[in-house]
């Protein structure tokens, strides 16, 4: 059969995200922009080439220490929020730290709360995700991405779920969010929410290009 049948969903990528950075992965459906997140978040390991963070090549790093930099340092927002039906909006928030092997130099539960009120949904710390609104899901799960004071946000088409108005509100949390100090990544196929960045990052068919036409 040959090599006919291999499919690169990345080639010839050569990024840097710079702390403190506002940034979008832009492209149309199956471009490999939702890979690219992935990878840069360590939800995949490249088949070839390598992923530095801070200096440390990722791929020196065993399950148990990709986990902890996982976990510790970049919080995912994802389309489909993710959260858990059979557990409260305070515990969905608090997820992340059950998955913690370090002791923790903070509160989880007083920055879970602190977050919530942060976000206006500390009403909401006893409901459940499916008695809430789709903006309101949201928020828990970007509260639920912060909880671990992480260096980074992977958002994937973070508004891809909600009507125009409530979509904007979320984007401005990530620009408050950014001007705080968190380095900010969206992925995205709608060019209007990437110029809301201050860097876009267009892809391709599984490259980094300049721009898609002539």
């Amino acid at each position: 059969m040959g090599d006919e049948s291999i499919f690169s969903a990345l080639s010839e990528v050569n990024l840097e995200i710079h702390k403190g950075e506002y940034s979008a992965i832009v492209g149309p459906s199956g471009s490999g922009k939702s890979t690219l997140m992935h990878i840069i978040g360590l939800l995949d390991k490249p088949t070839r080439g390598k992923v530095i963070i801070n200096g440390h090549d990722t791929a020196r790093l065993d399950d148990d220490q990709t986990s902890k930099v996982r976990n510790q340092f970049v919080g995912f927002v994802f389309q489909q929020f993710n959260l858990l039906n059979k557990l409260t909006i305070k515990e969905n928030v608090l997820l992340p730290v059950a998955y913690s092997r370090e002791k923790l130099d903070f509160d989880p539960e007083k920055r879970a709360l602190g977050l919530l009120e942060k976000f206006d949904i500390l009403s909401k710390k006893d409901s459940y995700p499916n008695k809430i609104s789709g903006g309101q899901q949201q928020r828990v799960a970007i509260a639920r991405a912060l909880i671990m004071n992480p260096q980074l946000i992977l958002a994937d088409e973070p508004t891809g779920n909600l009507d125009t108005k409530t979509g904007n509100e979320i984007l401005k949390l990530f620009e408050d969010l950014n001007k705080e100090g968190i380095t900010v990544l969206l992925v995205t196929h709608e060019p209007d929410i990437a110029a809301r960045t201050n860097r876009q990052i267009k892809v391709l068919d599984g490259k980094i290009v300049e721009k898609y036409n002539d």
